[in-house]
């Protein structure tokens, strides 16, 4: 590679992955809100397996340079980061709905519920709340944030937790349903989950909902 492309792909390698600014709750702080509870959610797209919220209050001095987007972030570096935020973190919570609760009222109610209940299970109350891509009726001011795992540090920090906590749980459920190989696509639509599901058929976790008998 010439040195004049090879030091573009750098640049543009070190700008995708710059520190999140925490200019939004800098922005909240100065109207009085000190406790910034961010909010997000991993499976709701998947095929199988539960939906897991995530709730988290950062303190303004805590810094975890890689905080990104989780699905921007390889799995080993998110597990890191998991333990880095946790262990940084003023208060912190998680959600986990069944694919049951998610076939009995929906997906985007179940999502709504996770959201919710991640919030109401932090030990500390929030001043104020900010949510990926949804609004929320909630005891606290709060605020909806598209593409907010991206730009909000606390809401990328959320998005952390709760895709750790349910790659973690996939990769147990494995265990029990070895023919899906939940390790590796995490009960996602992808090619090989689907034909997984053309030879399996439906296991007891899949989301029934979801019309997956498309893919027998």
């Amino acid at each position: 590679m010439v040195p004049a492309l090879w030091w573009c792909v750098a640049e543009l390698n070190t700008k995708k992955m710059q520190p999140l600014k925490r200019t939004h709750e800098e922005t909240l702080a100065q109207q009085g809100f000190f406790a910034v509870a961010g909010v997000d959610e991993a499976g709701r797209g998947a095929f199988a397996g539960p939906l897991v919220a995530a709730a988290v209050i950062m303190p303004m001095d805590a810094e975890i340079p890689r905080v990104q987007d989780s699905k921007k972030i390889a799995e080993k570096v998110r597990e890191v980061l998991y333990e880095e935020i946790t262990t940084k973190a003023r208060a912190w919570a998680v959600a986990i709905l069944s694919e049951q609760v998610i076939d009995n009222g929906g997906v985007q109610k179940a999502n709504l519920l996770a959201l919710a209940q991640a919030v109401k299970n932090l030990t500390q109350a929030p001043d104020y709340v900010v949510i990926d891509g949804f609004a929320l009726k909630l005891p606290y001011p709060s605020q909806k944030i598209i593409h907010g795992d991206r730009d909000v540090f606390p809401i990328a920090c959320a998005s952390i937790i709760a895709k750790v906590t349910r790659d973690r749980i996939m990769r147990a459920l494995e265990q029990d349903y070895p023919a899906y190989r939940f390790a590796t696509h995490k009960g996602y639509g992808t090619l090989q989950h689907r034909r997984e599901i053309h030879e399996h058929g439906l296991s007891a976790i899949h989301r029934k909902s979801f019309r997956l008998n498309k893919w027998k």
